[in-house]
């Protein structure tokens, strides 16, 4: 266990909770987006997430956590061929990060004069199979930018130097956080986010108390309030793992296929990746509630974070893109 602050124990934020949580359930659901103000708990519910995701079993000592020897990439030789559990990976990338420390760096002096090729693994090596977490995703430099929507495209990182190449799988949950104020995020990275959440500061008395409350006593005594806050984690954990058995049997019924087209056709979303995200989220949370099937509470649970990063700006209205699909679910649910 990490010395992070208990997922189960931030206070509110539920919409920014169920998005991890659903991502936790169906990983092609995408990435999650949290925009909002500063101290409303972000980072604090991602490095949380950590010690709540369930282990994977990867290959002992395998640098891009290989699910199998089938796996193991060509340039790494394993000493072991033992399948071990290991915390699902969740990676920080800091701002101002190189290149080569995200992608992975090649030795190209060992290569030419030894004939070897060396390589040192980067972050998208080690956030395989896992999450790779942005604090002030807005604020990444554009070559990272264009590194990342690669490699999340293709479930691939290929590094290039001198004639050498060198490639290993990098398939991962993309989080990012960040505060609108400080920039907006380019189209193309925003499209790579499943899930949007808006986050802002409680403005309730009794709600504002539990928080300095909580984080009052995880200050004095981490570990006791870890300990505290154990079994609540473990039952967020059990109901993760329950919903990934289910989720493959959940009925989609055809009037839950026609209300995600009626939602994004009224909203005029772009492209059909509004309505799968719709669909996939919908589902996770039939899941994780352990619903047979998909049903309309469902959709509307989860629409306004699967579809209000996707909309085009319109001058003329001035309220929040949630608000849009607030009016479009109304308009089409009645």
């Amino acid at each position: 266990m990490s010395n992070a602050f208990p997922f189960a124990a931030i206070v509110g934020q539920e919409d920014m909770k169920l998005a991890m949580i659903m991502t936790a359930i169906d990983p092609k659901i995408g990435g999650v987006l949290v925009f909002g103000d500063r101290g409303t708990g972000k980072s604090t519910a991602v490095r949380g997430l950590a010690d709540l995701l369930p282990p994977i079993k990867s290959v002992e000592g395998c640098p891009v956590n290989s699910g199998s020897l089938d796996e193991i990439p060509s340039w790494f030789k394993a000493s072991s061929t033992k399948l071990i559990e290991i915390p699902m990976p969740v990676v920080d990338l800091p701002l101002g990060i190189g290149s080569d420390r995200v992608t992975g760096a090649l030795d190209i002096e060992k290569a030419l004069v030894e004939g070897i090729k060396s390589f040192q693994p980067g972050l998208l090596a080690k956030a395989n199979r896992g999450y790779l977490y942005i604090d002030e995703v807005n604020l990444l430099e554009d070559h990272i930018v264009d590194l990342l929507l690669d490699v999340s495209q293709s479930g691939e990182n290929v590094i290039e130097r001198e004639g050498l190449s060198i490639r290993h799988a990098s398939d991962f949950i993309l989080i990012g956080s960040g505060n609108p104020e400080e920039g907006e995020l380019r189209p193309q990275l925003l499209d790579r986010f499943g899930l949007s959440v808006e986050v802002v500061t409680p403005n309730s008395i009794q709600e504002r108390i539990e928080v300095i409350k909580r984080r009052d006593l995880y200050d004095q005594d981490p570990q006791s309030f870890q300990q505290n806050w154990k079994k609540e984690n473990q039952k967020i954990c059990k109901k993760i793992l329950d919903a990934r058995k289910i989720i493959d049997k959940i009925e989609t019924p055809e009037n839950i296929l026609e209300l995600c087209a009626e939602i994004c056709i009224e909203l005029g979303s772009d492209g059909l990746r509004g309505e799968l995200t719709l669909l996939r989220a919908a589902r996770a949370l039939a899941a994780y509630r352990n619903s047979k099937k998909i049903l309309k509470t469902h959709i509307k649970n989860v629409a306004s974070m699967c579809l209000s990063h996707r909309l085009r700006r319109d001058p003329l209205d001035e309220t929040g893109t949630s608000s849009r699909v607030e009016r479009a679910l109304n308009t089409v649910c009645g």
